[in-house]
């Protein structure tokens, strides 16, 4: 190439001409591989065979199923409990899982940018140094002489690697696919502690429900000693029925340690789901009065369960960045273009740097065809394929799992309305029951074994109840969960930090 007459290049302009040109010479390339394609929605019409839209098995506490009703992104707030929004918000907020969550997306999110922008820009590097050098005549064919002097020297270089086969292209497409699926396990981590949140404080309102209960059977109980010991020393009963009380009051005393040792679990559990620590005070209570069921529950149609479970869009997400893997892979076959430019300029004093005579500059372009490799580029295609059949396998199995815990959640919350209406009529008949054995004992129309049974039947009838009650408010909750968690609808997330916001 000439130089004109102050010794520049002509093509002073090649580093913003090349610029120019890259988005044209990338659309003009063609990519190797296979292109990503969006597995099909699965075309099955129900979660579980004879799901009902409706159980009006108890007409006050019917839920029913709404079908295509739009899950809202706070969903517990259906729950109507001060106390338990709260708690989400503040652990939203402060869950150390969700912030590693975050992080992790972040991480991911500029990973793929670093790829893309070294993709779209080429690379421009500049420096400058400055050195004193003693040098020998006889280097130049002239014995018995050196030369003593400075040199300086600055420049800028510019290289890019042209993409005509796509494999750089693929490597940002398989970085901007784990991106992806990093949001989606920040949305998972989300709506699964806002879930973890809701059973965990419904266990604990169950067991303080639990613990009051047995500590009433303990005080009745222990009532019904004191009269048997009165009673035993009039001669009216035997030492053996003081003993069968005795033994009775004992226990139910030793359930207590178990119940209160579960709850104080539970608590921990919830502090540490905030961000805070055990010994923490302040943390809400819960009880099951302040709970209250949802009577409408949303329920998707199956089509759209694949674009509303984060696990589902994870899978995809990895089935989409071992798919641009395999073009990486092989477009390791493929010859490999740079191309490289440097201007700047050397003198012998910093002074002289940038003077007529100083500039020097140089044009290059290099080409890598792998010729041999023993094999190596194969097995790297026959892995990569290997991953990509490996992600398509997760994928369906997620799928398979997802339409099973939706199909168990609707199966439970069936049965638990049952289960509530079935406790609630044993619990009214044990009451009643109990209350006729109390007065006929009284009168001394039975023995006193029998008013224990009828009590220990009301005691017990009257736990399970607990447990069916909290049985429906929890699988409530999970079939939020299940359904996807509402995040597309979820505004307290900021648009960058989502994956996506529709489903």
């Amino acid at each position: 190439m000439e130089m004109n007459k102050r010794g520049q290049t002509p093509n002073r302009g090649l580093t913003p001409l090349l610029v120019a040109v890259l988005p044209w010479l990338l659309a003009s390339c063609g990519m190797v591989g296979p292109d990503f394609m969006k597995p099909a929605a699965p075309t099955v019409a129900t979660y579980t065979e004879g799901v009902q839209l409706a159980v009006t098995s108890s007409t006050a506490t019917a839920q029913t199923f709404k079908l295509e009703q739009d899950i809202p992104g706070d969903w517990w707030t259906l729950f109507h409990s001060p106390a338990l929004n709260e708690l989400i918000t503040t652990g939203l907020k402060n869950s150390p899982t969700v912030a590693a969550a975050q992080a992790a997306f972040a991480n991911a999110r500029e990973s793929a940018n670093v790829g893309r922008d070294t993709l779209m820009v080429p690379a421009v590097d500049a420096s400058a140094n400055e050195e004193r050098q003693r040098l020998s005549t006889a280097t130049f064919g002239v014995p018995g002489g050196s030369h003593t002097f400075n040199l300086a020297n600055a420049t800028v270089g510019v290289s890019y690697t042209l993409d005509l086969f796509g494999g750089n292209r693929r490597r940002v497409e398989s970085l901007e696919a784990q991106a992806q699926a990093s949001g989606y396990l920040l949305q998972a981590a989300r709506i699964t502690l806002a879930a973890n949140i809701a059973t965990t404080a419904i266990r604990e309102a169950a067991l303080r429900a639990q613990i009051r209960a047995t500590e009433d059977m303990i005080q009745l109980e222990g009532r019904n000693l004191e009269i048997l010991l009165k009673r035993e020393t009039l001669g009216a009963v035997s030492q053996t029925e003081v003993e069968v009380q005795r033994t009775a009051l004992a226990q139910t005393r030793a359930t207590l340690p178990a119940l209160q040792r579960q709850l104080a679990q539970a608590r921990h559990q919830l502090a540490a789901y905030v961000g805070r620590f055990p010994g923490d005070t302040g943390l809400s209570t819960f009880e099951l009065e302040g709970l209250t069921l949802p009577k409408q529950l949303p329920l998707s149609v199956p089509s759209a369960l694949v674009r509303q479970r984060p696990d589902i869009q994870v899978a995809e997400a990895q089935l989409h960045q071992a798919t641009a893997e395999m073009g990486v892979s092989i477009s390791g076959a493929y010859p490999n273009i740079t191309l490289s430019s440097n201007f700047g300029s050397v003198a012998t004093r910093p002074a002289d740097m940038f003077s007529s005579l100083s500039p020097i500059w140089s044009l290059g372009a290099g080409i890598t065809q792998p010729l041999f490799h023993g094999g190596a580029l194969e097995a790297g295609q026959r892995a990569a394929q290997a991953a990509l059949d490996q992600s398509s396998a997760q994928y369906r199995q997620t799928v398979l799992n997802a339409f099973q815990n939706v199909a168990d959640v609707l199966r439970a919350l069936e049965t638990d309305d049952v289960a509530f209406s079935a406790q609630t009529q044993a619990s009214d008949a044990a009451h009643h029951s109990m209350s006729l054995a109390q007065a006929q004992y009284a009168a001394g129309a039975i023995s006193y074994p029998t008013l224990l049974s009828a009590q220990d039947r009301d005691s017990q009838v009257r736990l399970n109840l607990v447990q069916a009650q909290a049985n429906r408010l929890a699988d409530s909750a999970a079939l939020f969960l299940a359904l996807g968690g509402g995040w597309w609808n979820d505004v307290s997330v900021p648009p960058q930090s989502s994956a996506g916001k529709t489903p």
